[in-house]
């Protein structure tokens, strides 16, 4: 009795759950039917026209890149914002007719476009056009529904704030090579983007680009954006504070631009003598990095590839120059380390020096009489340094021409710097197949013949004179800085040797020197200033040998591109020097009647800003 009253019981408690079960099914099903009826009939006209025509995009947002300032915070290379034209090929249905409409009021490069398209996804925008007038966007935003799959965007753009200013230094940007894409295959680069191809702009590109952003939006069948669903801000780059002085900049530019307007081509350095550091530095002709910024059009690249003087050469580190009579700085100290003369020694200088059968001319054909050292620099006599030259040899010429850098890299931190040429018997066995001349060692000791120096060497030497033989690395980044000022690395003075010649010797060739710029004969008279004492030395680096120039007829003028190239180096003040500049003007003549007078009216500018102490 009592088993079949539990069995009842248990029979009741399943039937109960079986019971709520079922409403549960019920209840679930009841409310699915509900909201499909829902979806389909009270909500079908917007699901659809969102299914078919809404979608979904991934939107970069570029960040701006680091600032590049000059060493008193002034902005050198900024961004401001530009109007970039895009188009995402998926998004028209008929991109020619798209094309000839825009193609009414912008110019548009089609093959160029074409080929974008074919190596991007359809869904991928593609730059039609960077950095648009405001009328071409007046025109486009009027246009806007008749351009499906064509928009517009405000995005930052790269701002050389003096154009073509140290464009050499400073750089330009252009569009990632594919081989550095891959290269950058795991960071924040695409195809498309523009990355620093030259100058300070590709050394420190990791340092200048920010961490792009995005945005998630919804867009209609057009492309155009109907709202923003989710976003990830783009975050900034470091700045870069340069050594730089923009005034000390602006007066070089200025003097340089008015010189080469005449002369075309050159080079000017102006640095730091205790330090390095670079002040201010220009290679003429130049080119505006602005036009590179937004993507160069083919007009402007092929004005500037064909353009006979090559402004896109970074003459400072790329330009390689016979050093003329500034080289008879390294012929004097070491004719004084090697004990074949003295400050005293008197050579007779009667217009020329012979060799064997052969006659080598001072550039003053009556000849300059009896020479002491002192007097053979002030007034650059060639004879004087051929006969100590012939004494010491190449070689021994060579091993003090190193000790100031020449032949070397100055490591300034720029790319393909060259080295320039020192000339031994072993280089030209290598590098002629010939045996070393005599003859050639006499060229040499004056600067002329196989030497070639850059002027960024040239800075350095002479900085070396004025500094007792210290040899530093030039620089040109003081430190890196975050968004917020943040100091993310800092640059100090580095010396990298010294030159290894007695003091005194170094103080004889450095009275030379004054008096090059200060005495009643010197050759850089057109240098001196009233309050400070310049230093320095002229030269004058032949383009073509003298022979040729006297195959000319008389009265004829000797054709531009065989004239001399005109050096000055020099130093200010003489005691406890500040800094140091050294100064090409190509086919400028005599270094001291075109390049002098820049170094003066420099120096002028410099110790305006900055009076040395009393």
């Amino acid at each position: 009795m009592m088993l079949f009253r539990h069995g009842m019981e248990a029979s009741g408690t399943i039937k109960k759950k079986i019971r709520i079960f079922v409403i549960l099914v019920v209840i679930c099903f009841l409310g699915l039917w509900v909201r499909i009826w829902y979806l389909q009939i009270i909500k079908w006209q917007y699901l659809t026209g969102l299914s078919e025509s809404n979608r979904i995009r991934m939107v970069t947002l570029p960040a701006s890149r680091g600032m590049i300032l000059d060493r008193n915070g002034e902005v050198l290379v900024g961004i401001r914002p530009a109007f970039n034209l895009y188009l995402t090929p998926e998004d028209t249905s008929d991109l020619d007719t798209s094309l000839d409409k825009l193609s009414q009021r912008i110019f548009i490069d089609r093959k160029k476009l074409q080929k974008e398209i074919a190596r991007t996804k359809s869904f991928k925008e593609v730059l039609i056009k960077g950095d648009i007038a405001r009328e071409e966007v007046a025109f486009v935003e009027e246009n806007i529904m008749s351009l499906p799959g064509i928009h517009i965007r405000a995005e930052p753009l790269r701002n050389y704030v003096f154009n073509d200013f140290a464009a050499h230094t400073l750089g330009y940007l252009g569009e990632i090579s594919k081989s550095r894409l891959k290269k950058y295959k795991d960071s924040n680069y695409k195809q498309g983007d523009f990355v620093g191809k030259n100058g300070l702009e590709n050394i420190y590109e990791s340092t200048l680009r920010g961490q792009n952003g995005y945005k998630e939006v919804e867009v209609d069948v057009s492309g155009r954006e109907l709202r923003t669903l989710r976003k990830l801000p783009p975050k900034s780059g470091n700045n870069i504070i340069l050594t730089l002085d923009l005034k000390i900049q602006e007066e070089l530019e200025k003097l340089m631009t008015m010189t080469t307007e005449q002369h075309r081509n050159g080079s000017a350095v102006v640095m730091k003598v205790q330090t390095g550091e670079i002040l201010a530095v220009i290679s003429k002709p130049s080119f505006d990095p602005n036009k590179f910024a937004a993507g160069i059009s083919s007009h402007d690249w092929s004005e500037l590839m064909s353009n006979e003087w090559h402004p896109l050469q970074n003459r400072t580190i790329h330009g390689q120059y016979p050093p003329g009579s500034t080289y008879k700085i390294i012929t004097a100290l070491a004719g004084l380390e090697e004990g074949i003369i003295k400050p005293d020694t008197s050579i007779d200088c009667p217009g020329h020096f012979k060799l064997g059968r052969g006659r080598y001319r001072c550039w003053k054909k009556s000849g300059h009489g009896a020479m002491n050292l002192h007097d053979a620099l002030v007034q650059s006599c060639d004879v004087y340094f051929y006969t100590i030259g012939n004494r010491l040899g190449i070689n021994t010429i060579a091993k003090y021409a190193k000790r100031f850098g020449l032949g070397s890299s100055t490591r300034l931190g720029l790319s393909r710097e060259k080295k320039g040429l020192v000339p031994t018997t072993q280089w030209k066995l290598l590098n002629r197949k010939e045996p070393w001349q005599l003859g050639e060692t006499i060229s040499a000791s004056i600067g002329q013949g196989f030497n070639l120096v850059t002027p960024i060497q040239q800075v350095i030497m002479i900085a070396a004179v004025a500094n007792q033989g210290v040899m530093l690395k030039p620089y040109l980044v003081k430190r890196v800085e975050g968004s917020e000022k943040q100091i993310q690395k800092e640059f100090h003075p580095e010396i990298v040797g010294q030159v290894g010649v007695v003091p005194e010797h170094l103080e004889q060739v450095k009275k030379a020197l004054r008096d090059v710029v200060n005495g009643a004969r010197g050759t850089g008279r057109k240098s001196r200033l009233k309050n400070i004492i310049v230093s320095g030395k002229t030269g004058t680096a032949q383009v073509v040998r003298m022979k040729s120039r006297n195959k000319l007829e008389e009265g004829e003028v000797t054709p531009f591109k065989h004239r001399d190239h005109a050096w000055f180096v020099a130093f200010a003040p003489y005691e406890n020097p500040e800094i140091a500049v050294a100064i090409i003007v190509e086919h400028g003549g005599h270094g001291g009647a075109t390049a002098g007078p820049i170094a003066e009216k420099i120096f002028k500018k410099y110790f305006e800003l900055y009076p040395p102490p009393l």
